[in-house]
């Protein structure tokens, strides 16, 4: 009987051992938001910010109130009049400043690039946030990799490209932890925010949760799709909220696009139309310089760009230069769809799993209806390249851009397109050090002669997806240079590289180059395992 007993024992734990996810806990804490810092503090913030009491106005945003806001504000208001008055002495007497992580870490460029990742796991991890008294910070309940530099929080599409390292690595453990993370965020917040941040509820950022749901499935087993399945249903309600208020007099509502076809598409959108607090005086500055323009509209397109996590690019600017001529929310992007297509059909796997057949069925003639809609706006067969749409205009934008590998990434495409697209990626995008987001130089992050970890990415797989391998491998292996030869000459892991001019670092943007860094790490390991 005992040895019975004993054999069930080692059978029930072998079952557990070979499927984790079972066991996991989904009975999280329900917790209450904080207002965003502009509303908690009102004209206390106002002037902090305008002030530039501090170098990069994320900080204020970041600091957290000694004692309740209501309080501070009343003493403000009494002493801000007073002669004498030191608005940055009353704000360090105040609040506390946001922490700095791993200010004594100091790399070892005599061990690999491959080894200096390993050792910025544990420093770019957080541990559960505890729930702050007036904190900006959303806690999130299980540990997670953040991008690192200012960025000490978690965001939302690096993430996915930050688990690439982290599945190289074979850390399963946190992967899981960062997908409930994200769930956690879509139960709490209605949807994944751009960060865990109270600014930042009002937008998302690329929708990457179904492929990291794809990654945890890898290491834990298929049935982490039904298990997530609520997650990804509502955060497809999320992206489709409105669409049944579209119609012939009314072609866009806020995420949601109807077609000239009748179809509907989706854009980038923010639900404020105030300047972003944590770049408020940026945002003001730009509106006043735009007097022809209704700030509230200047505002949401700015908003409606960093949602795109393309902030900024000449992709979004109606002249291409300027930062002024910005209208994000007339565009309908190419990657955007492309990553809703990923999540319709992976929401038609999880239901067949589930075993609903309907719904399945739902999704999948959806994402196919967007998959035709998406080939017939923006592929330009003349150009054989991928562009945005700009449904306003009823015309495509021209504007070549690495957001064309998305299609092949995803596999939408034929093989000649495929090529087409390749094509020209080799002839006007690709660099001694990489690919650049875009052809042209306007002075923003994510146009020339800047390269970045997520397209390198999406461009190496989708070309492998064609068999366009010599071409994907030279991506690759010019990204891997250019990595190493930064980390060899600085000790860094840097969020954006130069991949055009060898002695110079990546510029542009409303911040310097941070390191670090997450989605940089994330994609190289991968590159390295590959």
């Amino acid at each position: 009987m005992r040895s019975t007993f004993i054999l069930l024992l080692v059978m029930m734990m072998a079952f557990s051992a070979c499927n984790p996810v079972n066991t996991r806990e989904y009975n999280f804490k329900q917790i209450k938001l904080n207002p965003s810092p502009d509303a908690w503090y009102g004209t206390l913030f106002e002037a902090v910010q305008m002030a530039r009491i501090f170098p990069d106005g994320k900080t204020f945003v970041d600091c957290t109130p000694k004692s309740d806001p209501k309080d501070i504000i009343a003493r403000y208001l009494a002493e801000k009049d007073q002669l004498g008055f030191d608005l940055k002495a009353f704000v360090l007497a105040h609040f506390d400043l946001p922490p700095t992580f791993a200010s004594g870490f100091r790399s070892d460029t005599t061990r690999t690039v491959q080894e200096h990742i390993s050792e910025l796991w544990p420093i770019l991890t957080r541990q559960p946030d505890e729930a702050a008294h007036f904190s900006s910070l959303i806690p999130l309940p299980r540990p997670y990799i953040v991008p690192g530099g200012r960025f000490g929080e978690v965001y939302y599409w690096d993430s996915y490209f930050t688990i690439l390292g982290l599945k190289a690595d074979e850390k399963w453990d946190m992967i899981q932890d960062m997908t409930d993370n994200f769930a956690f965020l879509i139960q709490t917040v209605g949807h994944i925010p751009n960060g865990n941040r109270t600014y930042y509820t009002t937008r998302s950022q690329p929708p990457f949760f179904s492929l990291i749901v794809g990654i945890l499935a890898e290491g834990k087993g298929l049935e982490v799709y039904e298990q997530y399945l609520p997650e990804l249903e509502k955060e497809y309600t999320f992206w489709m909220a409105g669409a049944d208020r579209l119609s012939e007099s009314n072609h866009a509502y806020r995420r949601v696009v109807r077609t000239p076809d009748g179809n509907i598409l989706n854009r980038y959108w923010d639900d404020s139309v105030k300047p972003r607090p944590e770049s408020y005086r940026e945002d003001v500055a730009l509106a006043l310089s735009t007097p022809k323009r209704i700030p509230s509209q200047v505002y949401r397109d700015i908003r409606a760009a960093a949602e795109s996590g393309w902030d900024f690019s000449s992709r979004w600017l109606r002249d291409g230069k300027s930062l002024a001529s910005i209208h994000t929310t007339e565009i309908i992007p190419v990657d955007l769809n492309a990553l809703l297509y990923h999540l319709e059909q992976t929401l038609s796997r999880a239901h067949t799993r589930s075993g609903n057949a309907e719904k399945a069925a739902s999704y999948r003639t959806k994402a196919e209806v967007r998959k035709s809609t998406l080939l017939k706006l923006m592929w330009n067969e003349a150009e054989e390249y991928f562009y945005d749409y700009d449904f306003v205009a009823g015309r495509q934008t021209n504007q070549v851009t690495l957001a064309a590998t998305f299609p092949l990434f995803f596999k939408m495409v034929t093989n000649e397109q495929a090529a087409g697209v390749a094509k020209r990626i080799e002839q006007e995008l690709l660099h001694y050090g990489g690919l650049s987001t875009t052809g042209i130089r306007s002075g923003q992050q994510w146009d020339a002669p800047n390269g970045w970890a997520p397209h390198q990415w999406t461009a190496y797989v989708g070309l492998k997806n064609y068999g366009l391998t010599k071409l994907a491998r030279e991506i690759r292996n010019r990204w891997i240079a250019t990595n190493n030869r930064v980390y060899r000459s600085t000790g860094k892991m840097v969020e954006k590289y130069n991949v055009m001019e060898k002695d110079l670092a990546a510029g542009g943007g409303e911040y310097p180059l941070q390191d670090g860094f997450g989605w940089s790490n994330g994609v190289l390991r991968a590159f390295l395992a590959d």
